[in-house]
């Protein structure tokens, strides 16, 4: 894998602010910066819905 594939993606992302403050309740309460619940909640959706253990940009 080179360098340009393990750099993270960069994605603008518009909330209301109610599923905002939800976000960073739920952030706060795991312990989780707001960007890295989002993160790991998407993480968590993929693998639901393929099956996979971990994501095809997280296999190494």
């Amino acid at each position: 894998m080179n360098e340009t594939e393990k750099t993270k993606k960069q994605v603008p992302l518009r909330l209301s602010p109610k599923l905002f403050a939800q976000l960073s309740r739920w952030a706060e309460e795991d312990f989780r910066s707001l960007n890295g619940q989002i993160e790991y909640l998407l993480t968590a959706c993929v693998r639901k819905k393929y099956g996979e253990e971990r994501p095809e940009s997280e296999n190494h």
